[in-house]
């Protein structure tokens, strides 16, 4: 086997385990600010201040049974979580968490593969995630699951428009597609600086595409028991609930990426600088979780349609123009 496609494995490998470990801890992390914010205890009973918990959830959902509804389409209703995993994962291909560093006299890139249409890949496996959701709804033959997954389709459409086109700008500040080279681009200043309106668009599309707090309509436990996923348990269960987490952890990795200046920062840890970012954007997700509530779904379409394209757009436009016509 080529060295090339040994390192890719190689990574790739490494990239999955680790993600895997960090959702399921997402977890416990979440549970604890959540319960701190809210003055509960939270975890703290199984392992040292309770940090064994996700290992006893992971082990108590491989052992429950598995079932399946009477009537659900066999194809879909069992395709449908590893779609969701497996478009969480694919996004980390291409997120870079540092450059090159030598190990035993080679050279190694911290990021799995360099396209050239980077932010194309990321977009298209985006919307390739939606499938996920509307299967599991559909091929559960359950009502409360298929208008989860109907939710949840016209939500990430919705919301998918205004999150590309804040993402052409940082194309045209970087003048290129690749995401190593556009961290490098703001070597000197970050892009948040030099447009905060494209960033703030993003983050708010990104609790959209993640169904997360106050966008968690297609889950919602008050209208639709528990959405979508209503029909799944055990490990089959388990598969959403870590594809959520893991697609938290790659929206907040692109935000890094485009807009905070990826791996850079003060001092010569390039690696630390992303990581730490990183639990920024992630505690900011579980804040957000811990302190707003849930849009009704009419607000959610109206403002996904009616503020945020249309701001988007103005903001594309004008910064087409200073890039094209001022400097």
């Amino acid at each position: 086997m080529p060295s090339d496609v040994m390192e890719v494995l190689i990574k790739g490998l490494i990239v999955v385990l680790v993600l895997m470990g960090a959702a399921a801890y997402m977890t416990f992390c979440e549970r604890v600010v959540m319960a701190k914010m809210q003055l509960r205890i939270g975890p703290n009973r199984v392992g040292p201040l309770g940090l064994l918990q996700p290992i006893a959830d992971g082990i108590k959902l491989l052992c429950k049974e598995s079932f399946r509804p009477t009537g659900a389409e066999m194809l879909t209703y069992w395709l449908a979580p590893g779609i969701s995993l497996f478009t969480a994962l694919a996004a980390f291909v291409l997120i870079p968490i540092g450059g090159s560093v030598v190990l035993w006299g080679h050279p190694v890139t911290l990021y799995i593969a360099d396209i050239n249409a980077g932010i194309v890949f990321l977009l298209a496996f985006s919307s390739l995630a939606v499938y996920g959701v509307v299967l599991a709804g559909w091929g559960s033959d359950n009502r409360y699951s298929l208008l989860g997954g109907l939710r949840s389709t016209a939500q990430i459409i919705s919301y998918e428009i205004p999150m590309g086109i804040s993402l052409l700008t940082v194309i045209l500040a970087a003048g290129t597609l690749s995401l190593p080279k556009i961290v490098e681009a703001q070597s000197n200043y970050w892009f948040v600086l030099t447009n905060p309106i494209s960033f703030i668009i993003y983050v708010i599309t990104a609790f959209a595409e993640t169904n997360r707090a106050p966008f968690d309509l297609p889950e919602a436990e008050q209208e639709l028991t528990g959405g979508y996923h209503t029909e799944y348990g055990g490990m089959k269960f388990a598969m959403f609930f870590l594809a959520e987490y893991v697609n938290i952890l790659a929206v907040s990795s692109i935000a890094i990426t485009l807009f905070l200046g990826g791996w850079h920062g003060p001092g010569d840890i390039p690696v630390v600088w992303f990581f730490l970012k990183l639990a920024a954007f992630v505690f900011f997700f579980i804040l957000v979780r811990s302190t707003m509530a849930r849009l009704r779904y009419d607000q959610l379409m109206s403002f996904g349609w009616k503020v945020l394209t249309p701001i988007a757009i103005v903001n594309l436009i004008v910064t087409a123009y200073f890039i094209l016509v001022v400097q």
